[in-house]
C-alpha cells in the first residue's frame, strides 16, 4: 500500500504546512542545514556503523566542539594569533572518516557491484555527458518523414538556411505557397529571456493554447491566470504587492502580488486544495480546462477559458455510492488530458489510472496500473481515446488499450529503461512517439511500436534498479550503477539537464513550424535544454541571465549582475506554435518576493551571431557580387570573344 494511502485526510488539511509529497519543494536553505539525527541515520546507511555506536557520538562531538577552537600560530614575535579556518566537512568525508574500507582500497569499493554505489557529486553532476555527433537511430528518424519535411533538413545540410532566398527562388517556380515548416524549422529561441510576469508563490504549470492565442500559469496560491498573447507588451508598472492571506486561508482577491506585462484576460481562484495546483488542462477547442491540485479529494474542477466565468464544475472521480472518504494522491497528465473529441479525461492516482466522461457524467475506467505513484499519464494519439500511457515512480511506463481492458487487466506493453522515477510523460500525437523524463537525468524516446511484452516484463524485465534513499527532490543524485535498464526499449536517450527539486517536464516542438524534430525541458540547474532527434543539444537558455521585467523587450538583451541572481529550477517551458518563441516558467530559488518569473525567449538572427552588422553586409555584397558573375557567364553569346576592360 501506498503512502498516501495511509494518509487521513482531516489531519492533513489541519497540518497544512507540514506536507512533504512527491512534489514538494525543499528550499535551498532546508538543504543544507542537516538535523543530528538526521546524520546519524544517513552514515548508519551509507557505512554499516550501528546508530549506538559510540563511534558516532564522539566524532560528532569532536567535529561540532572544533568550531569553537582557535589555532595560535606563534611567528617571530611569538605572540600572534589568528583563527583557525576550517573547512566544510561533507557526508562523504565522514564516510571515509567511519569506512577504512575506502582509505586502503578505494577501488576495491567502487568496483563492487554488490554495493550500492557511494559516489556523491554535485546536484548537477553530470554521470553520463550529452551526445555531441548525431546518433544513429535519431539521424534515421530524422530523414525518415515522420518528424516533418525531410527537404528543409536537406537544405540545413548544404547549409541553405537563407529564408529570403528561399521565398525569391520559390516565387519564380510554377509551385505551391511555402510551408511554414520549411520556413521556421530552423528558427529556435536563442535568447536568455525577458521577465514578462513574476508571483509570490511557484509556478507549477505555463502552457500555451493549442493555437498559441493564449497563455496560463498554475500557482502555488491556487489561482490559474490567463494571458492575451495576440496583443502586444504593456510597459512596466510596479504595484504594491499584498502577501497576507484572510482569515479563511484564502489568498486576496486584489491580486497584488502578481506583476505582469502581459494582458490579463482572466484570473480564477481555484478550490484550496493541499499543496498547489499541480497542473491544469485545455480541451482540444480552447474553451475548457481542468484545474488540479495534490490530495483534493477524489474530485476537481473544470472552468470555461473563452469567457469572463469564473465558475467551477466539479469532477468526482470517487467510486459509485462509495461510502468511505478517499484517500487518494491525485497526479496528473502532462498534456492531452482531454481526449481528442473532448468529452473524456484521463487521470493518475497512487498507482492507478482514471477515466471520466464528460457526456456520462462518471467515471468509466479505473486501472491499478502500478506499484508506486503515477505522476503523468497521457493519451497516446490526438485521433482516438483508445491506448493511454502511464508514468510512474515504479521507473516504468505502460501502455494500455481500452479495447482489450475487458478480458485483462494486464497492460498491452511496457516500456523499461529508466532507473528512476519518471516526472513526466508527452506524447507526440501520433500513437507512436512518446518522451519521458527520468529522475536518472534522462529524457527518452520512445516507440510504441518496440515496446516490451506484458510477458517478458513478468519474466523478468520488471527488476528495479532504483538507488536506495534517493530523494530528488533535494537535488543531489548519486553515481548510479546502470546507465539505463539492461532491458532498455527507448529509441534515443537524451542528456545535460537536471531532473531534480521538482518534476520537470519535457515537451515535442511544434509540429506546425518545426515537425516535432525538436525536443526542450526544463532543468533544476536554471537551463532549457533544446535537443535534434539526433541527440545533439541545439540550443541551451540560461534563466539566470534573464532581464529584468522594466527593460524593453524589444532591444538587446541586458544581463543582471550575477550577485542580484539566485539559482532557478525551470519547472514548465511550452514553444509557440506560430512564432519561434517560447516561455519558461523558473523559481527564483532564494529570493522573495518574488518566488517565480515567467519568461519569454524570442529568436533573434543578427543579435546572436557572432560576427556585426558591417560582416554581414561585406558578406552579402561578396555573395551578390559571385551571383552576377556566374550569371554574366551564363548568359555569355556562344564564339563571342572575351573583351577585357582597360585598366
Amino acid at each position: 500500500m501506498s503512502e498516501y494511502d495511509r494518509i487521513d485526510f482531516e489531519m492533513l488539511e489541519e497540518n497544512d504546512d507540514d506536507y512533504d509529497g512527491p512534489d514538494a519543494y525543499v528550499d535551498e536553505e532546508d538543504d543544507s542545514v542537516l538535523d543530528l539525527e538526521d546524520l546519524q541515520d544517513m552514515i548508519q546507511e551509507r557505512t554499516g556503523v550501528a546508530r549506538e555506536s559510540p563511534m558516532l557520538p564522539q566524532i560528532f562531538l569532536s567535529l561540532f566542539n572544533s568550531q569553537n577552537v582557535h589555532r595560535t600560530d606563534t611567528g617571530g614575535d611569538g605572540n600572534s594569533s589568528e583563527p583557525r579556518q576550517l573547512r566544510t566537512i561533507g557526508i562523504q568525508d565522514l564516510h571515509h572518516l567511519l569506512n577504512p574500507r575506502s582509505l586502503d582500497s578505494p577501488t576495491d569499493y567502487e568496483e563492487d557491484d554488490d554495493e550500492e554505489s557511494e559516489n556523491v557529486g554535485d546536484w548537477h553532476q553530470e554521470w553520463f555527458p550529452p551526445h555531441k555527433e548525431p546518433q544513429q537511430p535519431g539521424a534515421e528518424l530524422l530523414m525518415g518523414g515522420e518528424f516533418g519535411s525531410v527537404s528543409s533538413k536537406l537544405r540545413s545540410k548544404r547549409n541553405q538556411r537563407n529564408i529570403s532566398q528561399m521565398i525569391l527562388g520559390q516565387s519564380s517556380r510554377p509551385r505551391g505557397a511555402i510551408s511554414r515548416e520549411n520556413m521556421t524549422s530552423e528558427l529556435i529561441p536563442n535568447t536568455n529571456g525577458i521577465a514578462v510576469a513574476s508571483y509570490t508563490a511557484n509556478v507549477y504549470c505555463g502552457q500555451f493554447s493549442r493555437d498559441s492565442s493564449f497563455y496560463y500559469t498554475c500557482c502555488q496560491d491556487f489561482r490559474l491566470h490567463i494571458y492575451d498573447m495576440t496583443s502586444p507588451p504593456s510597459p512596466y508598472m510596479k504595484r504594491p504587492r499584498n502577501l497576507r492571506r484572510s482569515a479563511t486561508g484564502v489568498w486576496d482577491d486584489s491580486d497584488c502580488d502578481h506583476d505582469t506585462t502581459l494582458k490579463i484576460l482572466k484570473t480564477i481562484q481555484g478550490s484550496a486544495g493541499r499543496w498547489t495546483i499541480t497542473d491544469s488542462h485545455l480541451s482540444p477547442n480552447n474553451e475548457r480546462q481542468v484545474i488540479v491540485s495534490f490530495f483534493q479529494s477524489p474530485t476537481v474542477y473544470m472552468t470555461s477559458t473563452l469567457d469572463s466565468s469564473v465558475t467551477q464544475t466539479p469532477i468526482n472521480f470517487q467510486e459509485p455510492n462509495h461510502r468511505q472518504r478517499a484517500r487518494t494522491h491525485w497526479g496528473w497528465d502532462d498534456e492531452n488530458s482531454f481526449s481528442a473529441d473532448g468529452n473524456e479525461v484521463v487521470a493518475g492516482g497512487s498507482g492507478q489510472i482514471f477515466v471520466y466522461d464528460l457526456l456520462a457524467d462518471r467515471r468509466t475506467v479505473k486501472i491499478i496500473a502500478h506499484e508506486d505513484d503515477v505522476n503523468s499519464c497521457c493519451w497516446a494519439d490526438t485521433a482516438s481515446g483508445n491506448v493511454l500511457i502511464s508514468a510512474s515512480d515504479d521507473t516504468f511506463l505502460k501502455v494500455w488499450d481500452r479495447r482489450s481492458l475487458g478480458a485483462s487487466q494486464k497492460p498491452s506493453g511496457v516500456l523499461v529503461g529508466h532507473t528512476e522515477g519518471i516526472t513526466n510523460v508527452s506524447a507526440k500525437g501520433d500513437g507512436r512517439y512518446i518522451i519521458s523524463n527520468g529522475k536518472d537525468q534522462a529524457l527518452r524516446l520512445w516507440d510504441l511500436r518496440k515496446m516490451c511484452s506484458s510477458e517478458d516484463f513478468d519474466n523478468g524485465a520488471n527488476r528495479d534498479y532504483r538507488s536506495r534513499g534517493f530523494d530528488y527532490r533535494y537535488g543531489h543524485y548519486s553515481k548510479p550503477k546502470h546507465a539505463a535498464h539492461p532491458r532498455d526499449c527507448s529509441v534515443m536517450t537524451y542528456r545535460g539537464h537536471a531532473v531534480l527539486r521538482t518534476l520537470i517536464r519535457c515537451h515535442f516542438s511544434p509540429a506546425e513550424t518545426t515537425g516535432g524534430q525538436y525536443i526542450y525541458s526544463g532543468s533544476a540547474d536554471g537551463k532549457i535544454h533544446i535537443w535534434s532527434l539526433d541527440g545533439r543539444i541545439v540550443q541551451v537558455l540560461d534563466r539566470s541571465k534573464t532581464s529584468a521585467m522594466t527593460l524593453d523587450p524589444f532591444v538587446e538583451e541586458c544581463i543582471l549582475p550575477n550577485s542580484a541572481r539566485g539559482t532557478v529550477c525551470v519547472r514548465d517551458v511550452s514553444w509557440n506554435s506560430n512564432e519561434p518563441m517560447m516561455m519558461s516558467a523558473g523559481w527564483d530559488g532564494g529570493r522573495s518576493p518574488p518566488k517565480s518569473v515567467v519568461a519569454r525567449h524570442e529568436w533573434r538572427g543578427l543579435s546572436k551571431m557572432s560576427y556585426g552588422l558591417e560582416d554581414w553586409i561585406e558578406k552579402q555584397n561578396i555573395e551578390r557580387n559571385e551571383r552576377a558573375t556566374r550569371t554574366r557567364q551564363t548568359l555569355r553569346v556562344p564564339g563571342a570573344f572575351d573583351v577585357e576592360e582597360d585598366g
